[in-house]
């Protein structure tokens, strides 16, 4: 379903007012020292608006919008740092799910993924590529999938695991007998991972597709990780601005400072070039434009990040300041669904080099 530019506005607009209220730096860090690593009920509330069924055909129980309205949303989570299972059960297991299930696997698996009544997650691979598929498929599931992302929380469990020599997708009861989660530390705490373990653990294979089923899914997580990068780093740079402006050193505001203004300057395009990288490739849906994103967005947040603490000075690397959380949340972004290299390798392949 296709809304008009105005409409994804609307719904822009919807979400940044409701994380501004119930996703403050203060519930940002509440959550990160819970020991699920989410507010079920902000969920709740974000269910209300859509949002872990954005993906979801209309006929499934969910809203059946794109990839520019999911890039748009996505925007506004990463400037609010939310700690949530967006990505792995709105977008990754949903897609997934439509894109390999049978259409009993849809109307059993996909509305209560819709109303956020049940979260999902996919176990693939330590680098999200199909070649580093750890997990055999031979009527059981043996194998170990690390960083998964909130694993701990899922009901919904798909692995991708590898069935000779293709891929297939399976799906894993919580309850399955050889069957183990074990959460991981963690450097960035407002997103949580799981190494999932299976030892002849019993599974259901959903339809028969592969590979292509798998990158469609990483094709549009790749976007929403990409918009949730461009939020977060223009959040973290406007923040720094206001900083400038408002920090007095020897009479004058820092950010009057030649130094600072060309660092500030260098910064802002790194934000728009994030954004302009973000919003095309959900609009193009190219493997190159999400190459593109996956890469460029993932290096400009973290650039922007690093030198927010440092116009910041000795206040940015304070804990309490929350610089340093839109940087762990840079770096820890930038190795979801395959880090640079694996982004720009793929770009050039879809340049014919």
């Amino acid at each position: 379903m296709a809304i008009s530019a105005a409409e994804t506005e609307q719904l822009r607009e919807a979400v940044r007012d409701l994380l501004a209220d119930r996703c403050t730096e203060s519930d940002v860090r509440r959550v990160m020292a819970t020991e699920s690593g989410y507010d079920p009920h902000l969920w709740k509330q974000l269910a209300e608006l859509g949002l872990p069924g954005l993906l979801i055909a209309t006929e499934y129980g969910g809203v059946g919008l794109g990839a520019e309205e999911l890039e748009a949303v996505a925007e506004e989570i990463g400037a609010a740092l939310l700690p949530s299972p967006f990505l792995s059960s709105a977008v990754l297991t949903s897609t997934l799910i439509d894109a390999a299930g049978s259409e009993e696997d849809k109307r059993r698996l996909l509305p209560a993924l819709a109303d956020g009544s049940s979260i999902g997650t996919v176990a693939i691979s330590g680098t999200w590529t199909p070649e580093s598929i750890a997990v055999q498929a031979n009527g059981t599931l043996t194998g170990t999938t690390p960083y998964v992302t909130f694993g701990q929380l899922a009901d919904v469990i798909l692995v991708v695991a590898r069935t000779g020599d293709d891929i297939g997708i399976f799906e894993v009861a919580p309850d399955a007998p050889g069957f183990t989660r074990t959460a991981l530390s963690v450097f960035d705490p407002t997103v949580r991972l799981s190494q999932f373990t299976f030892a002849d653990t019993p599974a259901r294979q959903l339809g028969t597709a592969g590979r292509e089923a798998v990158q469609k899914a990483l094709d549009l997580s790749v976007i929403a990780l990409a918009g949730e990068q461009a939020g977060g780093a223009r959040k973290i740079f406007d923040t720094t601005v206001e900083y400038l402006k408002t920090r007095v050193q020897f009479g004058r505001a820092i950010g009057s400072f030649q130094a600072m203004k060309h660092l500030a300057a260098d910064r802002l395009l790194e934000v728009e070039s994030a954004t302009s990288a973000a919003r095309h490739a959900a609009a193009d849906g190219s493997p190159g434009a999400i190459a593109l994103a996956g890469f460029a967005c993932a290096e400009a947040y973290e650039t922007v990040a690093l030198s927010a603490i440092q116009m910041h000075g000795g206040i940015g690397f304070t804990w309490e300041h929350p610089a340093h959380l839109y940087l762990r949340r840079a770096r820890s972004g930038a190795q979801l669904f395959g880090g640079s290299r694996l982004h720009r390798e793929r770009y050039l392949v879809s340049k014919g080099a």
